[in-house]
């Protein structure tokens, strides 16, 4: 297993549909996994330290897991299978829940916990740093740091006051 770091979340264009970048750590790839509007936002939030009045799915899991007096040690990335991403759930005990893996990141960020890959999942899925990508990551995180989670959400007809499309 290989550690990983949330690099942040963004919007792959022209299909806007949300990625979360996660970069190996004393590694040199990349592993972009496509995730749905609402757990962009639900990563994003917890990137930025944002705690809502009431808590959110992911808040209301990890009030959970404290509340049963359980430790979530670590979300393990484990497969990759048609292009979807399979994770664990590593609690103390060495308990092991089924997870999605946008869910596990989010819930990872909330609590604190590694983040790891399989290296075969890295093998199927990463993509190489290239060397001068440094600027770019620099400039990908002041992205990060302006961005909001309303920005993941798309605007349909009825918000724009444009037609929807013929069928």
């Amino acid at each position: 297993m290989r550690e990983l770091d949330v690099i942040g979340v963004r919007v792959e264009m022209p299909s806007n549909n949300p990625i979360v970048l996660l970069r190996e750590r004393n590694g040199d790839r990349y592993l972009p996994i496509w995730i749905g509007a609402p757990e962009a936002s639900a990563i994003a939030f917890a990137q930025q330290g944002v705690v809502p009045p009431r808590p959110l799915t992911h808040d209301l899991l990890r009030d959970v897991i404290t509340a049963l007096g359980r430790t979530l040690v670590e979300v393990r990335i484990v497969a990759m299978q048609d292009n979807v991403y399979y994770a664990e759930l590593v609690f103390d005990g060495d308990l092991r829940v089924s997870s999605r893996s946008s869910d596990a990141i989010a819930l990872a960020l909330r609590v604190g916990c590694p983040i790891v890959g399989a290296e075969e999942v890295l093998e199927a899925g990463g993509v190489p740093v290239p060397d001068e990508d440094e600027d770019e990551v620099e400039k990908f995180r002041e992205f990060l740091d302006h961005i909001t989670p309303e920005d993941f959400e798309a605007a349909g007809p009825e918000e724009t006051g444009e037609e929807p499309p013929a069928r």
